[in-house]
């Protein structure tokens, strides 16, 4: 007897949508990974140098206990200050659901974790966002700000500058990135670290975080849902 035929389910155009949303998070994530990278070993660095002041003065014939306990706080402050570094890179990884972030400190975030490969690739970062009451999700600024950035350098060669700016409306933040073509270094000419992030990346990302987007020929517009009242 012949099998009886299995029926193919098709997945639903939400199951679709999650999909798509989550292959561009994971195209983010390995874009962002040389960042995070550099920021989870940036504030290690300080304590091998103290240490290896701290063994020659140990080797001295009448070592220096003075500078010896000052050399051994140094080292416990820069360690307090990596566990603090390393704790927050992790959200990055796995976004606190219920944290929450201003316009200026969600930037300031977002530009000190990539500013530094942006500088080499040849692009510049101008954050022109002035302090902007009430709060957003953080994830969600995080996500759809850095996947922006990212979109829009892998668009435009460089040298080029990102402008960065935020205004308060009654039922939103929103947030406009203004590309210009500048003069200046090329930067280093690296391939990404993963695949270019497309607009369909951006799009997905922003659905799926419930974050308003908007392009035009000077850049793109987020607009961000406030996670409670602006004063």
């Amino acid at each position: 007897m012949t099998p009886p035929a299995q029926s193919v389910h098709e997945p639903s155009a939400a199951q679709q949508k999650a999909v798509t949303a989550e292959a561009a998070r994971y195209a983010l994530l390995r874009r962002l990974a040389p960042s995070i990278r550099h920021h989870l070993v940036v504030n290690l660095q300080p304590i091998g140098m103290v240490y290896e002041i701290m063994d020659r003065r140990l080797r001295a014939p009448q070592p220096n206990l003075a500078e010896i306990h000052e050399g051994a706080h140094k080292i416990n402050g820069y360690a307090r200050a990596a566990l603090g570094s390393c704790l927050d890179v992790v959200t990055w990884l796995a976004p606190e659901e219920d944290a929450r972030t201003t316009a200026a400190e969600g930037v300031r975030e977002c530009l000190g974790l990539v500013a530094t490969s942006f500088t080499f690739r040849g692009y510049s970062l101008r954050n022109e966002v002035a302090a902007v009451p009430g709060e957003v999700k953080r994830a969600s600024f995080r996500t759809v700000l850095t996947a922006a950035l990212i979109h829009l350098t892998d668009e435009k060669a460089p040298p080029a500058e990102i402008a960065l700016a935020a205004q308060s409306t009654p039922e939103a933040l929103v947030v406009t990135l203004s590309l210009r073509t500048t003069d200046g270094e090329q930067g280093f000419a690296t391939a990404p670290a993963y695949r270019p992030l497309a607009w369909d990346d951006l799009q997905a990302l922003a659905r799926d975080e419930c974050v308003g987007l908007q392009r035009d020929d000077s850049g793109l517009r987020l607009s961000l849902m406030w996670a409670g009242a602006p004063d």
